[in-house]
């Protein structure tokens, strides 16, 4: 059986998409790499920030559900996504940057042998920086080379992402039995899963809680997670392995810019599996990626009524220079 190779991307939800692009953007500093929609709620906008080419393992995406109430976060949920940085005098960096720019932050911490750094955005969406200082196992991609932030204390990919579930012998199972990930680290009630080569970009932390009331999904909450896979032939046989566990799946689905399966594993965490390819820059070029708003074949007739009801985003930044702050 292929594991696992680590954390493919997190999609979550946002209030507003315009504000949800100046945070990534400028304060975040990284790459929006694909404007495009929700392919199964085509009035919604889907964005995609990664790293500086768009690699596999290293993009946080967001939904704008008209309407959607915000959410709350308790039990049964992804509730927390982290950044990899490089060095831990970078999380020092982005201490004195978000203190600079009122970005609210529970201070620098050590979870798991790693120096790390939890902070919230406008929506109280909840994210973790984590330093790779330490770290061995799956390679972080590359920093956005013309972004705010300078290279040497650049987000440069996906670390960790954490769940928190009531029941945790079912999580454990699913973890080890299902998705061959293996425990190798108990923080309290914080346990580290690790799958595929290793480290922070293939790591899950999952929160054994059963004091919390469940989650409500909403703006401000993960929607789902994804797992990479090398390709379509290994997706099948992840969709053959999740069905012999009894697991409903979605079947194989195109996303144009990756392969998909998805399924539900519990009442409210949805996790997906996704191939590293083909990949985001197959209908634009480097230079002006995520600048206009991109369709996958079987929506691009339906150009004109889209642009319609899908009020226009400004995201041109191949004229802009950032400084390096």
């Amino acid at each position: 059986m292929n594991h696992l190779k680590g954390i493919h991307h997190v999609t979550a939800i946002t209030s507003n998409a315009e504000k949800n692009y100046e945070f990534f953007t400028y304060v975040l500093g990284m790459r929006l790499v694909k404007k495009t929609v929700n392919q199964d709620d085509i009035q919604t906008y889907h964005l995609f920030f990664a790293d500086d080419k768009g690699s596999a393992g290293t993009d946080m995406t967001f939904f704008d559900f008209p309407g959607i109430p915000k959410g709350t976060h308790g039990n049964d949920e992804i509730y927390k996504s982290s950044f990899r940085v490089p060095t831990d005098k970078a999380i020092d960096y982005w201490k004195e940057r978000f203190d600079r720019l009122g970005v609210s932050h529970s201070g620098i911490k050590e979870l798991f042998g790693k120096k790390t750094l939890s902070f919230v955005d406008f929506d109280e969406q909840q994210y973790q920086l984590i330093s790779d200082e330490f770290n061995k196992g799956v390679p972080s991609g590359t920093p956005w080379q013309k972004g705010p932030i300078p290279l040497e204390y650049a987000i440069t990919g996906l670390g960790p992402i954490f769940v928190r579930f009531s029941q945790f012998d079912y999580f454990k199972e699913l973890m080890e039995r299902v998705l061959l990930f293996k425990e190798i680290a108990q923080e309290e009630n914080l346990h580290l899963f690790e799958g595929g080569e290793g480290g922070n970009g293939a790591q899950v932390v999952v929160e054994d809680n059963t004091e919390l009331p469940p989650a409500r999904q909403g703006y401000g909450t993960v929607h789902h997670a994804a797992f990479r896979v090398e390709n379509r032939a290994v997706l099948d046989e992840w969709t053959s392995r999740m069905e012999s566990f009894g697991f409903t799946t979605s079947g194989y689905v195109d996303r144009h810019f990756f392969e998909s399966l998805y399924a539900r594993v519990t009442p409210q965490i949805l996790f997906e599996f996704a191939t590293d390819g083909p990949g985001f820059m197959g209908d634009e070029p480097y230079e002006t990626l995520g600048e206009k708003l991109s369709l996958p074949p079987f929506l691009e007739p339906h150009r004109e009524q889209i642009e319609r009801d899908v009020r226009p985003i400004d995201t041109m930044r191949s004229d802009k220079v950032f400084n390096k702050e």
